[in-house]
């Protein structure tokens, strides 16, 4: 006779959600809303990104930006001030988003009328890789001063993103990264990444991350 029962609880949450995500993916479609999950870690410059894609894509796209923190409003602060629409979540200790945390913060957002909306997600290598957000696409910042073997230290991360921006490349020469071996690694273990190199203080490289957005955006409206 069993002494006790083994319960598959990660599994079980992680199927729930996926239900949930992919249910929160037509929903979107329905509205024509593009929905980019953007994840890195702590101060690799989302915040400073996210501000350089609203600037860029303004005047062509209805947007709106979900900042994810555990605490504090400093982000949802700064993205206001740029008059876009933004909704803060609180994740209560919680250290990633998953669909059900997605979904509230959409509804205070309001998609009818948004084209695309960027979700900065916690700052966080691990978690955020594992819960399906009900995105449209994923998006990571790996940072230079973060170094060149992230990919190997998180290779979960590395392989679910659709896009890699590799950020604060004005300060390359005063770091020890190596940016082709960086390429080759997420490479192995995402042949269909996109990588490209950006400083979002500088604005190098954002014309081409605003290229990639057109696109997607453009079709997901068309499929």
């Amino acid at each position: 006779m069993e002494k006790y029962k083994i319960l598959e609880i990660k599994k079980s949450v992680f199927e729930d959600n996926d239900r949930q995500a992919d249910l929160l993916r037509e929903e979107l479609k329905k509205d024509n809303t593009f929905l980019l999950n953007l994840m890195s870690s702590p101060g690799s410059g989302k915040t400073t990104t996210v501000l350089r894609t609203i600037n860029a894509l303004k005047d062509e796209m209805s947007i709106g930006v979900l900042e994810a923190d555990i605490d504090s409003d400093v982000d949802a602060n700064t993205v206001a001030k740029t008059g876009t629409k933004v909704i803060q979540l609180h994740t209560g200790g919680m250290c990633h988003l998953d669909a059900g945390m997605t979904k509230q913060g959409l509804s205070g957002l309001g998609t009818e009328e948004i084209d695309f909306v960027i979700l900065e997600n916690v700052g966080n290598l691990v978690c955020p890789a594992e819960f399906d957000t009900g995105a449209s696409k994923n998006a990571m910042i790996l940072s230079v001063p973060e170094g060149d073997d992230k990919p190997l230290k998180y290779p979960l991360m590395f392989s679910i993103v659709d896009v890699l921006l590799i950020n604060k490349i004005d300060a390359m020469d005063y770091f020890d990264f190596d940016l082709d071996a960086v390429k080759e690694r997420v490479k192995k273990l995402n042949p269909n990444i996109k990588v490209i190199p950006i400083s979002a203080k500088a604005g190098e490289g954002i014309d081409e991350w605003a290229d990639w957005i057109r696109t997607e955006v453009k079709n997901w409206s068309q499929k």
